[in-house]
């Protein structure tokens, strides 16, 4: 009796080689996401920066007070409908457990911070171990990347 078909070996082989490539494909994939959420932090921050700055324009001061991030910043935190607005919406951090950072003790200087989820990125303002005096950006634990007013210098890493 002359049977065709598969042997459930190569079933087997095919089947293992298939898990692999979807395996391959899933972690290129999930590292895609990490980046472009990574990219969009920093694009966050820039945009926030340069709102920042505009404020210190005209104040010839940086806020001291924490705007709301997903919020409006305006010339004082209470922004009253009478008050100039340096930025309609803060953005907030792509994944919503996480947060970004603002750091202004005297209206000297700032510093702005959020998470770094990819572990291989090594560009400028990241540190994959933190910053010094540990700024928590919720859960992803210590904030990452900053960036800050051009009259400061970096924070050293961790």
């Amino acid at each position: 009796m002359n049977k065709k078909g598969f042997t459930l070996m190569e079933l087997m082989i095919v089947i293992v080689i298939l898990g692999v490539l979807v395996a391959l494909i899933a972690g290129n994939f999930f590292s895609s996401l990490k980046k472009g959420r990574d990219a969009r932090r920093k694009t966050d921050l820039e945009q926030i920066q340069r709102a920042v700055e505009m404020y210190y324009e005209d104040k010839r001061s940086y806020p001291t007070f924490s705007f709301p991030f997903g919020g409006k910043l305006c010339e004082t935190v209470s922004c009253l409908a009478t008050e100039k607005i340096y930025m309609q919406v803060v953005s907030n951090d792509p994944i919503s457990t996480n947060n970004y950072l603002y750091q202004s003790s005297d209206g000297s200087y700032y510093r702005l911070f959020s998470c770094i989820e990819n572990s291989l990125d090594q560009g400028a303002g990241v540190s994959q171990t933190g910053y010094s005096g540990n700024p928590d950006c919720g859960n992803c634990g210590l904030c990452k990347y900053t960036i800050s007013s051009p009259n400061i210098t970096p924070l050293p890493a961790n």
